[in-house]
């Protein structure tokens, strides 16, 4: 997204190295503050209260003045930790997250935590330092163009030319960070500029010609949704990620009750209907339930709520909702259409839509449809049989006995990610955090830490594996210092498990460098951070190590030694996806 005609948010013109002196001038007209400071005092402003970071030369002015703030900061073992913690935070607050680093590798670092908060739509403002102006372009030591390297994946982003600018820059930071489609926002801050002192003025209205988001439904089109849902015969609603930024739950649950219509969640979408609901169908898609893929076959109207209806949701988009009518709102107008066909597309807010919708007559009283899909919710697909370790399904379905309705849930990216999506219930909007556009391996654990910091009230689990793990396992330091007591469920199956079982199915089992050979000993490799651990072998050991994991108070890490050759079901088999599905099913 570009705003306002510039170019990777560079504008205004620049000014020269002032010097690192000036601390507070009250006896100034209009506040004398160092560049840093103005950024601080901004992030005060935006109710910051926790941020994650990693400090270096390029951004240490910062860091001064953070040491005299009220800003709790968070050291990471790696910035890329920085980025996933602040878009763990952000995820169960609902606030932005923000993340900290340096220059050259610092900020390179970041890149694909920033990635993964923009293919999720996760407002976060990432502050970069950077090599001071006259410098910009040399190549010095430390140099990158932080800008030009995240601008495919930031709404927008700032090179700091003017200290002047500070202020009125981080307040529009956040305000494009949380607004419309929310996702990442970059400042990068010359190491001169911050050092600059400026005379203070409080940021002005933030007003942006180019960048006006659409909340408000087309009255028009919320007309014809109605009355396509009163003509309906089969309807089914479709919930994507987009209905848990917008707090629309109660708004969805209003809808599926009134108009009779089971719901499909996308991975993104679990938690923005409750689980427990009698018409909650589960995720859908590639490795969805049976019964969420079939009433989407059959349906006659799809109503698609804040989804992008991807390749994982939707495995032959030419086909999706053949004979139905779909309707698709999104508040992001290159979300519709954009991987399916739509018949009616509103560009709008979820929450604020779906309430002009549920003004009008569309009730519906035909208990039919609804009879049908019981029957095929009553089809259930296990892993099949696991005969060389543990059933993964047996563990998240004790995890889902025991831990709290609240609990948030957090995984990492592979196959343990489908088992928990498919397998544990969710009852609440922003319990359930994992890297759904991007796919990032080594999100799991510092998204908990975050998500723990965020709701330290909070039971907050991991589900991991050993290959994901080992991504970011020096963020194992962080939940120890931070006194982050996060659950970790380890499942080790000695393999990367996703990539073998494509292997497995697409490759006719010409495994190739997907057994992990060394693993480390987790239990001694926890003992060395100081972290309770304990390993699960038996199937008649779960329950009781599950109510070890939740009753202990601390951070603890139980591994659970998962069969090599359990899988994810159905299985992807490339364009045999659907007629897959549906002869297993």
């Amino acid at each position: 997204m570009k705003l306002g005609g510039t170019t990777k948010g560079t504008f205004r013109p620049c000014i020269g190295m002032k010097g690192f002196f000036v601390l507070w001038d009250e006896e100034v007209k209009g506040m004398k503050m160092l560049g840093a400071q103005a950024l601080v005092k901004g992030l005060e402003a935006e109710g910051v209260e926790i941020v994650f970071g990693y400090p270096g030369a390029a951004i240490m002015q910062v860091y001064d003045v953070l040491r005299d703030s009220n800003i709790h900061h968070v050291l990471v073992r790696n910035e890329q930790g920085a980025a996933h913690a602040a878009s763990g935070y952000a995820r169960v607050t609902g606030k932005v997250g923000v993340c900290i680093s340096t220059s050259g590798p610092g900020a390179t670092n970041l890149i694909t935590g920033i990635a993964t908060a923009y293919m999720d739509s996760i407002p976060i403002v990432a502050i970069t330092g950077q090599v001071p102006l006259s410098m910009v372009g040399r190549d010095v030591f430390q140099e990158v163009d932080i800008t030009g390297a995240t601008e495919p994946f930031t709404k927008y982003s700032y090179l700091v030319k003017d200290p002047n600018d500070i202020p009125q820059i981080v307040k529009e930071a956040f305000y494009i960070a949380s607004t419309g489609r929310p996702g990442p926002v970059l400042i990068d801050l010359p190491k001169d500029v911050a050092a600059s002192t400026i005379d203070y003025r409080e940021p002005g209205p933030v007003f942006i010609r180019s960048y006006r988001p659409t909340y408000m439904g087309h009255p028009g089109q919320v007309k014809r949704v109605a009355k396509a849902i009163v003509e309906s015969k089969r309807p089914v609603i479709c919930v994507g990620g987009g209905c848990i930024t917008s707090s629309a739950s109660p708004e969805i649950i209003e809808l599926a009750e009134r108009i009779k219509a089971p719901v499909a969640s996308t991975l993104m979408g679990i938690g923005a209907f409750p689980s427990g609901h009698k018409l909650y169908l589960g995720m859908l898609g590639q490795h969805g339930i049976y019964a969420a893929n079939r009433a989407i076959n059959e349906a006659d109207l799809l109503i698609v709520l804040g989804a992008r209806m991807g390749d994982r949701a939707v495995v032959k988009p030419d086909k999706f909702g053949q004979g139905a009518i779909v309707v698709h709102i999104d508040i992001d107008p290159a979300e519709i259409g954009k991987n399916v066909g739509t018949n009616i597309p509103i560009v709008g807010d979820i929450k604020t839509t779906l309430r002009e919708l549920l003004k009008k007559d569309i009730d519906r009283n035909d208990w039919g449809w609804l009879s049908k899909v019981e029957k095929w919710k009553k089809v259930r697909l296990g892993v099949g049989e696991c005969n060389d370790g543990l059933n993964p399904m047996e563990v998240i379905e004790a995890l889902a006995a025991q831990a709290p309705k609240d609990a948030i849930l957090v995984t990492d990216v592979g196959q343990h990610q489908i088992w928990a999506g498919r397998y544990y219930p969710v009852e609440q909007p922003r319990t359930f955090l994992t890297s759904g556009g991007l796919g990032t391996m080594g999100y799991g654990l510092p998204a908990a830490i975050g998500a723990k910091l965020g709701q330290p009230d909070k039971q907050v689990m991991l589900i991991t594996g050993d290959g994901s793990l080992q991504m970011n396992l020096a963020e194992l330091a962080t939940m120890v210092q931070e006194k982050a007591a996060v659950k970790i469920l380890l499942f080790n199956n000695h393999h990367l498990g996703m990539v073998r079982e494509l292997q497995q199915h697409q490759l006719g089992e010409r495994y190739y460098q997907t057994r992990m050979e060394c693993n480390p000993d987790f239990v001694k490799l926890a003992a060395a951070y100081g972290i309770e651990a304990f390993r699960v072998e038996n199937s008649d050991e779960i329950d009781e190590a599950i109510k070890r994991l939740l009753e202990h108070d601390g951070p603890i890490i139980g591994e659970f030694m998962i069969d090599p050759m359990a899988n994810v079901f159905p299985v992807s088999r490339g364009d045999k996806d659907e007629a897959h599905i549906r002869r297993i099913s």
